[in-house]
């Protein structure tokens, strides 16, 4: 049968939509209103709807923004339940620490996440979340992967480079978050799965393929969180829902391959060999743990590519972007890598990138702090929400009921005078460095692009390993201008924060 809704249909759906969430505002904002006239309860101001989230889906994160600024800590209203969003440390700090335990995914944000993301670590509480806890943090920790990581961030920001270069001698643009995309793939199926995906060469074009359903996925399932009506869509089939659904197939096709793969692999190999296999790959870990469930793998894989290659790609390409805007951190950044590293002139980016130790990465306190700041304003992932699972008080005074929805904004957090100062919306790397130029680290519950508390982003420091890493070999050896400087540049409302349409550049060497 086919579902296709006519213009007509469409026009009439949205209607109603509009006539119904009107309608259940009005009732909830008149019986919240009674609870705080009699002081049964004090709750945070009500800055609008879900519907209101829907109509400015195109630019979420700053109407968010714009709404942190005028309330603080706020209201918005749904059918269902009261979702509530702070910009307030000591309420990030109560949800995400101090009363960890109270909130959490819950199946509010496991409905809208399962299915892309499935049962992974980003979606579930409880005992799936510490089995996949545990094991990752184990495996974060160990010598041999950091190790074995740092050479892999090495091998591809070469290649990455050796790319760059040819768009420069042809004084062609790039769209360099395409670029990243790919090359952080390719890195984090290396070093989390011990698979040569090679998709930065497009040698795959089968990866190039996982890419972009992934990325249009996100953006459907980010979608599902201002749609009151997608489980509607996803019964009957239409619009957004069959757009992930189709694409949700190819991921699928993609990832069950690379299972099969690596399942028939480890089973060929020897005792002695798969203890090697073991130890260089978190993905053999999860075999043995999750006895070779297929499903369970392709969870946690796609959780694992979400947070090693998106929010790194992302990080990078707003950061480029940044330089692109502040040529003078440019090119203070690039001569804080000469000096840190001794070379004047690179003749091969191969062996510049392999030289790369801890030891000359730790002297880039500015490279660091641009890198930081960057979170500061585009974190990797702009909005949080968590689950209330039993009626509470937050720090503020103001209460919360069982059910309601939770969020934490590190998009609007960046932008927040209160925490930053006047000049919270500018691009200042110094502002986390010292008199003596050393870095200085805030407050997690203050920067809250990786977290924290108990769920704090096991791969925080492998994010800024692999980030220094690129940016070392790009920035000695080249300079990065817009492709064009009158184009604005905007993001695309998904699960991490990227660059709508990708960000083009023209590049020449240093």
């Amino acid at each position: 049968m086919d579902f296709a809704i006519s213009n007509s249909t469409s026009i009439s759906l949205v209607l109603a939509v509009v006539s119904i969430v009107t309608f259940l505002a009005v009732k909830l904002i008149t019986k919240n209103s009674h609870q705080w006239k009699h002081g049964e309860r004090k709750y945070h101001p009500i800055a609008g709807t879900m519907f209101n989230q829907l109509l400015n889906f195109h630019r979420l994160y700053d109407y968010m923004t714009d709404l942190a600024t005028k309330y603080g800590t706020y209201r918005l209203i749904s059918p269902s339940r009261n979702e509530i969003y702070t910009t307030d440390p000591a309420n990030v700090e109560y949800i995400l620490k101090s009363n960890f335990d109270n909130y959490g995914k819950g199946s509010y944000n496991y409905r809208n996440l399962r299915d892309l993301l499935g049962d992974g670590i980003f979606t579930v509480d409880g005992d799936k979340w510490r089995e996949q806890r545990k094991t990752s943090s184990h495996e974060f920790s160990t010598k041999v992967l950091r190790e074995f990581s740092s050479t892999i961030f090495q091998n591809n920001a070469a290649k990455l480079a050796n790319i760059v270069s040819g768009a420069a001698n042809s004084e062609q643009m790039i769209d360099i978050q395409e670029l990243f995309m790919k090359s952080t793939m390719d890195s984090i199926f290396k070093v989390a799965f011990g698979i040569e995906l090679n998709s930065l060469t497009g040698s795959s074009e089968s990866g190039t393929k996982f890419c972009r359903a992934f990325d249009d996925a996100s953006a459907l399932t980010a979608q599902r969180y201002v749609d009151f009506f997608w489980p509607i869509k996803k019964l009957l089939n239409v619009g957004s829902e069959a757009k992930l659904k189709k694409n949700v197939g190819v991921i699928n096709d993609f990832v069950y391959k690379l299972i099969d793969t690596e399942t028939e692999q480890k089973q060929r190999f020897q005792v002695d060999s798969s203890k090697q296999i073991k130890k260089d790959n978190i993905l053999s870990r999860f075999l043995q743990l999750s006895n070779v469930d297929p499903t369970y793998l392709r969870d946690i894989i796609l959780n694992f590519v979400i947070a090693g290659r998106d929010t790194t790609a992302g990080t990078l390409s707003w950061f480029i972007y940044m330089l692109c805007k502040h040529p003078q951190v440019q090119e203070k950044i690039a001569q804080e890598i000469k000096n840190a590293t001794k070379v004047v002139k690179i003749a091969d980016y191969a062996e510049f990138a392999a030289s790369l130790t801890e030891g000359s990465l730790e002297k880039m306190h500015y490279l660091h702090a641009s890198l930081t700041e960057t979170l500061r304003l585009y974190p990797a992932v702009p909005v949080d929400p968590k689950v209330c699972f039993s009626d509470d008080t937050l720090p503020d005074g103001y209460s919360v009921k069982k059910g309601d929805i939770v969020a934490y904004q590190p998009y609007a957090m960046g932008r927040m005078t209160f925490l930053w100062g006047k000049d919270a919306e500018v691009f200042r790397p110094e502002r986390w460095l010292n008199e003596d130029g050393i870095f200085q680290p805030e407050s997690p519950f203050k920067l809250t692009a990786f977290q924290a508390g108990p769920r704090i982003c096991l791969g925080k420091e492998f994010a800024y390993r692999q980030m220094k890493i690129f940016s070392a070999v790009l920035l000695a050896s080249f300079v990065f201008k817009l492709g064009n400087e009158e184009k604005p540049v905007n993001y695309r409302t998904m699960i991490s924060l990227q660059v709508d349409g990708g960000l083009h550049v023209r590049v020449f060497y240093r």
